[in-house]
């Protein structure tokens, strides 16, 4: 048992070790791929999506230097007949080498990283092996092992976008190394049963190809099969609140809201750190790995301040993820930061609609305190004005409400898409934006008969009353004030005990003097 060769099982025995979810059916994957053109695998996903454990458990499986048995024998991968021959096949069967390279970077000058890494891998190579000849490069080496033992290697590396996010200066060293390993097909085939590379970003292209071109992706943007394995999937956090006693309905609000191939996918570190502190927070703590947000969004390019604004207020903005540098430091546009944040995580990407939001409470906790910190007079404006828009909502001064939402219709929307609810509710959630330090918001809140269009209920010690939002398009504002009223919408809040405001918000097509105009209506009524 080696540091590089052959880790053995004692990571992933300490993940058992505690409260698990069963992600084992990830192994079937990498095994339907031994020795086929699709062997080489990287998968990557946002940063505390659990991407070391699962190279942990695939260095328990396949490291031919411990029995893995026990910890694998009540996991779906031997209990599922569908799994059961393949698992039975290459359990403990292969030397592995494995890479953690965040760990790689903290021991080992950056210009040295690659010789280091040969190096080592050679010395424990030849412990293992005493008749084994060196050869001139590390991949004749590394092919001298399969001559001898008759038996390939499984590579797994964790991590192994660091270098390009975190040293741009050995980038180009470093993608050559990976290129040596991985980019003749001939040695490739002769040397690897599979490769498992797990990073936050895709591949880095060089030029209009990608570097190691071979390897099949599957990022946050197209995970594919891969999808249900990239986080904690509904029903897993389903059965461990049941587990521990937890409120399903809260951990769906703090940690949920990506969607990969229609299948909800939660935070599972957020999930897991909130059943051990029985605390629902934001645990999105700052890394290197990340950088910061504030350093995105605060990049000069037209419309960030805007669509931050957007993503605030609960809207799904518009995106191209087509050529994405994937690093940190080459931006074309818009496109490209948004892009990048997909794959931080701080958005969910919807392949379907082609768009991103954000997706939860914890990374909108996130954003929130980010904006208000970015130096920028337009994004001070916007803060500024939601700021009085929430205070003028809450004094019941109805004209300036009216004033704001128009001012916003004006600034922000065409025209020609504004014409219906669907349009209003976006100008009023783009308004209200800043809603974070007060509110918790919700959109059509099954009520009474009917649904309210938007509800913000204030937080947990917040003094604010709550809001009950009707939007009315082409009627009169009182008219939405009536409906709120005769569906009984404000029956949401049964429990809730504090004041309740009752908001009609209308656009007017043809106002007075032939004007397009916004009316509101702002009515107390008592808790219920």
């Amino acid at each position: 048992m080696g540091m590089y060769l052959n880790p053995g099982n004692s990571g992933f025995t300490g993940i058992r070790n505690d409260l698990y979810v069963d992600k084992s059916g990830l192994i079937s994957l990498v095994n339907e791929a031994i020795d086929t053109p699709r062997r080489l695998i990287c998968v990557s996903r946002p940063r505390r999506f659990g991407k070391s454990f699962a190279a942990k458990m695939l260095c328990a499986y396949y490291d031919r230097s411990c029995d893995s048995s026990k910890l694998f024998e009540d996991l779906s991968i031997s209990t599922d007949e569908k799994m059961r021959d393949g698992y039975r096949k290459h359990l403990n069967q292969y030397d592995v080498i494995y890479l953690d390279m965040t760990n790689l970077m903290g021991k080992v000058e950056a210009e040295n990283m690659i010789s280091f890494i040969q190096d080592s891998v050679t010395e424990e190579l030849v412990l293992a092996y005493p008749g084994l000849r060196t050869r001139n490069t590390f991949d004749e080496t590394l092919l001298h092992v399969v001559e001898l033992t008759g038996k390939k290697f499984i590579m797994i590396i964790d991590e192994w976008d660091a270098p390009i996010r975190e040293i741009p200066d050995i980038q180009m060293e470093y993608l050559r190394f990976l290129r040596m390993l991985f980019k003749s097909s001939g040695t490739t085939d002769k040397i690897f049963a599979a490769a498992y590379m797990t990073g936050i970003l895709p591949i880095k292209k060089d030029g209009s190809q990608s570097a190691i071109s071979d390897f099949k992706e599957y990022t946050i943007v197209s995970p594919r099969h891969f999808a249900e394995y990239v986080g904690f999937t509904e029903a897993e956090v389903k059965e461990l609140c049941w587990r521990q006693n937890c409120d399903f309905t809260l951990m769906k609000q703090w940690y949920d809201g990506y969607t990969l191939e229609g299948i909800p996918v939660y935070n599972p570190n957020a999930v897991m750190e909130a059943l051990r502190n029985r605390e629902f927070a934001s645990y999105w703590t700052e890394t290197s790995a990340s950088k910061s947000l504030m350093e995105y969004i605060s990049l000069d390019y037209d419309g960030m301040s805007k669509t931050s604004a957007e993503l605030l207020g609960g809207i799904a903005v518009p995106v191209d993820t087509n050529g994405f540098a994937n690093d940190l430091v080459n931006f074309r546009d818009r496109d490209d930061v948004l892009t990048l944040l997909i794959h931080l995580g701080y958005l969910a990407y919807d392949k379907t609609t082609g768009t991103a939001c954000i997706p939860n409470e914890e990374i909108r906790l996130e954003f929130a305190r980010t904006v208000r910190r970015v130096k920028r007079d337009d994004t001070i404006r916007r803060v500024k004005e939601s700021d009085q828009l929430i205070w003028d909502t809450i004094h019941g001064n109805a004209e300036a409400v009216a004033a704001q939402i128009e001012k916003i219709h004006r600034e922000e929307t065409a025209h020609l898409f504004y014409s219906d609810e669907q349009a209003l509710r976006s100008v009023v959630k783009l308004a209200y934006f800043s809603y974070k330090d007060h509110y918790i918001k919700f959109e059509e809140l099954p009520s009474g008969d009917g649904y309210v269009d938007l509800v913000y209920l204030p937080k947990k010690f917040s003094s604010v009353p709550a809001l009950v939002i009707e939007l009315k398009w082409n009627q009169a504002a009182q008219g939405a004030i009536a409906q709120i009223r005769e569906g009984r919408y404000p029956e949401a809040l049964t429990g809730y005990g504090g004041e309740i405001l009752l908001v009609g918000i209308s656009y007017e097509k043809e106002g007075k003097k032939g004007k397009r105009k916004h009316t509101c209506v702002i009515e107390r009524m008592k808790a219920l």
